[in-house]
């Protein structure tokens, strides 16, 4: 055992499994006591937002260690179980920390950090209750992430959407009014879908435990199948629009692109939620040893998510603003994912995890960087609400005009002259972003989609599908890096700029933390690969995970005191 890891892993050996309900209990304690504090104490909730964030990270990597080293108590593979009524599954509430969920909290964590902090440089002073309404997305996340059952997923879910519909109408505005309208219409139209999916499915299998579900269905008589699949159709129909899915993408752009950048940032991980469910479900519930329902609805996820890789890779190099382009990068991404999930191969699914976590980093920091940009745009100061009253401490103090710097004292232009440090961060970091989301070499994209095409060719045999998506796939880049490429041409090269631009470091480091974050996985691809590799094997055989849901031992009450009134 590591002397640096020794005090984590008694501590993780100690906690277990109680510290699988800490990322739900954390943000959610620390939203009521916010809700608590008066809007004079915009300083007070900041600080327990940043903290609040910096506990859940590393909460997150605790979890994410204890399923992945042998030292810790857990080991690889292993799968945490928590029973926060202390009634056996199926019959009370279950939570799950498995490889693929701990890393979904721990992804959570980091971009909730990152985008924590950037907020509390100016967006959280553009309206009121910001703070509590990001811990309250936060715990929504992360109890749809942890839960193993259907219910309980619902009511996460409805806890990040109410949270989110307040972020997203942050800062007021027309457009972010018209987009939150459409926004909270299609949600509430999916989550009445999720509602009658989830009956159906539980007047026919009697149970809404994952785990037992799974079980059940390989169980059915063949005249309920036809039930199940028509249950999982109006299930899946939910999950897609969540997800951002084709046809029903036609809100997330206009959506994304009205909210602030912290919000945006934030929900990169909304479409990323509803994949990982429809991953979770469909592994678990038509897992290959379900007899006549195995993989159910394979070819619809394969077509589905290559016409939203088709439509996201088309509007990104049509769209001419610069804020549209995160949102059709989110379509990229989600279309890529679904299409990946659909063949059903660990091998490509492996690959896919991996992109999920560069391509979530790379948008979560594209999102802050266009408000950046942006900003330098417009005279290169920043605009918000509270301006007007003259409070602007975000403003840095070396504002200068560029003719001061570039021009000599006989007004000559002076060559070979250093960047100023603001356009280099801002070039730098959106080359970054360039290179990751259009997966060009050398950076993590590049290795996620190289991951999957070795995976999609290492098969024996390539379907007629596996050559649109491998065509679709490279097209996608090609798109995005013409895009991106024509984007910062503009920006960067051919606009002149009257002044510098203003970077505050509160801004600064969380964009330079998650770009940060994009390296490491790079330099660590084959550790993290090796991960993403077994998460995928235990999705495609979930005996593992069935077993350790429906075998979890109830806490024994403890022994009656002598003389005890009986």
């Amino acid at each position: 055992m590591s002397e640096p890891f020794a005090f984590l892993d008694r501590l993780l050996e100690f906690s277990m499994p109680h510290l699988i309900a800490v990322p739900i209990l954390v943000p959610m304690l620390t939203a009521a006591l916010m809700l608590l504090l008066g809007e004079e104490h915009r300083r007070s909730k900041s600080a327990l937002s940043v903290a609040s964030g910096l506990i859940g990270l590393l909460t997150a990597l605790a979890l994410l260690r204890w399923v992945n080293a042998p030292d810790t108590g857990g080991g690889p593979g292993s799968i945490g179980v928590y029973l926060p009524g202390n009634w056996r599954a199926p019959f009370g509430i279950v939570l799950v920390a498995d490889r693929l969920s701990t890393m979904m909290v721990a992804l959570t964590g980091v971009v909730a950090f990152a985008a924590s902090i950037y907020s509390t440089s100016r967006w959280d002073r553009a309206g009121v209750h910001f703070h509590p309404l990001l811990q309250l997305q936060l715990m929504g996340l992360n109890g749809a992430f942890l839960t193993g059952d259907l219910f309980n997923l619902f009511v996460f879910f409805e806890v990040m959407l109410a949270a989110s519909y307040g972020l997203l109408l942050h800062g007021s505005g027309r457009l972010r009014v018209q987009a939150g309208l459409h926004y909270v219409a299609i949600n509430l139209a999916a989550s009445s879908l999720f509602l009658v999916g989830a009956a159906l499915l539980y007047g026919v299998t009697g149970t809404l435990n994952m785990a037992d579900l799974g079980v059940r269905i390989a169980q059915l008589d063949p005249a309920d199948r036809g039930l199940v699949h028509a249950a999982a159709a109006i299930l899946g129909t939910a999950f897609f629009a969540k997800a951002g899915a084709w046809p029903l993408n036609f809100w997330l752009v206009p959506a994304y692109s009205a909210a602030v950048a912290p919000v945006g940032a934030v929900f990169s991980l909304l479409t990323k939620l509803g994949i990982y469910t429809i991953l979770r479900l469909w592994t678990v519930l038509f897992a290959p040893d379900t007899g006549a329902s195995a993989q159910v609805g394979q070819g619809v996820l394969t077509t589905i998510g290559m016409a939203t890789l088709f439509v996201g890779a088309f509007g990104i190099v049509g769209t001419q603003r610069l804020s549209n382009l995160a949102g059709f990068s989110v379509l990229v991404s989600a279309g890529t994912l679904l299409a990946a999930i659909g063949f059903g191969q660990p091998a490509i699914w492996a690959g896919a995890l991996y992109y999920l976590l560069t391509s979530t980093l790379a948008v979560a920091a594209f999102f802050m960087l266009i408000d950046m940009i942006e900003r330098w745009r417009n005279e290169g100061r920043s605009i918000a609400p509270h301006e007007a009253a003259g409070d602007a401490p975000f403003l840095s103090k070396d504002l200068r005009r560029l003719d001061d710097v570039n021009l000599d004292d006989d007004a000559q232009a002076l060559y070979g002259r250093a960047i100023p440090a603001g356009v280099a961060f801002l070039g730098l970091s959106f080359v970054c972003c360039t290179l990751l989301l259009a997966g060009m070499p050398p950076l993590s994209g590049f290795v996620g989609k190289f991951a999957m095409l070795s995976g999609l060719l290492g098969a024996e045999h390539v379907t007629p599908a596996g050559w649109v998506f491998l065509g679709l796939l490279m097209f996608s880049g090609l798109f995005s890096l013409l895009a991106l490429g024509r984007t910062g041409i503009r920006h960067f090269w051919t606009q002149a700029h009257a002044t510098l631009p203003a970077l505050p470091a509160l801004e600064v480091l969380p964009v330079a933390a998650l770009l940060a974050a994009c390296l490491a996985l790079t330099i660590e691809a084959g550790p993290v690969m090796h991960h993403a590799a077994a998460t995928a094997e235990g999705l495609f055989s979930p005996t593992a995970y069935r077993r350790a849901v429906l075998s979890a031992a109830q806490v024994p009450n403890p022994p009656a005191k002598p003389g005890a009134a009986k």
